[in-house]
């Protein structure tokens, strides 16, 4: 078995891990009880911590899959204990997804947990290695969504539906974001093993420069406006309409002014 090359101390759950899950826990419960005076200011931190904990369970997500596929050096790096500090980037999967969260209320793809491709065995187990990532935002999206297609809201408090909704948005956008099929990005990496080398060794050198591509491409009205629209056609068939995510993002910003209809009386 892969899994006992690896120490156990190589798979302990990190200290920080465990430390924004209390806050991920903590602020969800201000964000439902009304304990904070500006409920802005909960769900605020709420949404960051459970994002931050989304981005950790991404990258876990593929050093996991590539322990199983074959890569042990996972490990040694740290990658299996969830601990956001021991990404090869630290700044590029977690401090520029918050940051575009709290400019745009968009869910930027993280990257990266490196994995020493030559370890792997075989094609499929490359492609479920990338794929694994984006799933996991899959799988976010679902549970977050589930009080919405579930018709189970009775009881659960405005502000936290609002905070769940953006939650729901954040994860179908990376998700979305991560399967295009663009070098640098998941979507690319599900289909690179079933390439021809010669086609790799020339796209190989854009791979850094590909999600500046992506976002620049969106910043086009016309494609960005069917962007968000087909993020909101996605949300809508979760049962989240617009006016939940639209009042998430509303609370979020609690240095602004929250509309009367995003709050409860």
């Amino acid at each position: 078995m892969t899994t006992a090359a690896t120490r156990r101390s190589d798979r302990r759950i990190s200290p920080v891990f465990v430390g924004l899950l209390a806050v991920t826990a903590v602020t969800g419960w201000a964000t439902w009880s009304g304990f904070a005076a500006r409920p802005g200011v909960a769900v605020f931190l709420f949404v960051t911590a459970a994002w931050i904990v989304s981005l950790c369970l991404h990258e876990y997500a593929h050093a996991r899959t590539a322990l199983h596929g074959g890569d042990i050096s996972v490990g040694a790096k740290g990658y299996l204990t969830l601990n956001p500090l021991k990404y090869t980037h630290a700044l590029l999967s977690v401090v520029l997804p918050v940051v575009f969260l709290i400019m745009g209320g968009i869910g930027l793809p993280g990257g990266a947990v490196f994995i020493e491709r030559g370890r792997i065995r075989g094609r499929w187990r490359q492609s479920l290695i990338s794929a694994a990532g984006p799933l996991t935002n899959v799988l976010f999206a679902v549970v977050c969504t589930a009080p919405f297609w579930l018709h189970a809201l009775d009881g659960v408090p405005a502000e936290f539906q609002f905070a769940l909704a953006l939650l729901a948005l954040l994860q179908v956008t990376a998700a979305i974001l991560n399967f295009l099929p663009v070098p640098g990005l998941d979507g690319y990496g599900v289909l690179e093993p079933w390439l021809p080398y010669d086609i790799k060794r020339q796209v190989e050198p854009f791979a850094p420069f590909g999600l500046l591509a992506v976002f620049a491409i969106l910043g086009i009205p016309s494609v960005g406006g069917a962007f968000f629209d087909a993020i909101n056609s996605v949300l809508n068939a979760l049962g989240i309409d617009n006016l939940h995510s639209a009042c998430g993002w509303e609370l979020y910003r609690f240095w602004k002014s929250v509309p009367d209809g995003c709050v409860s009386p």
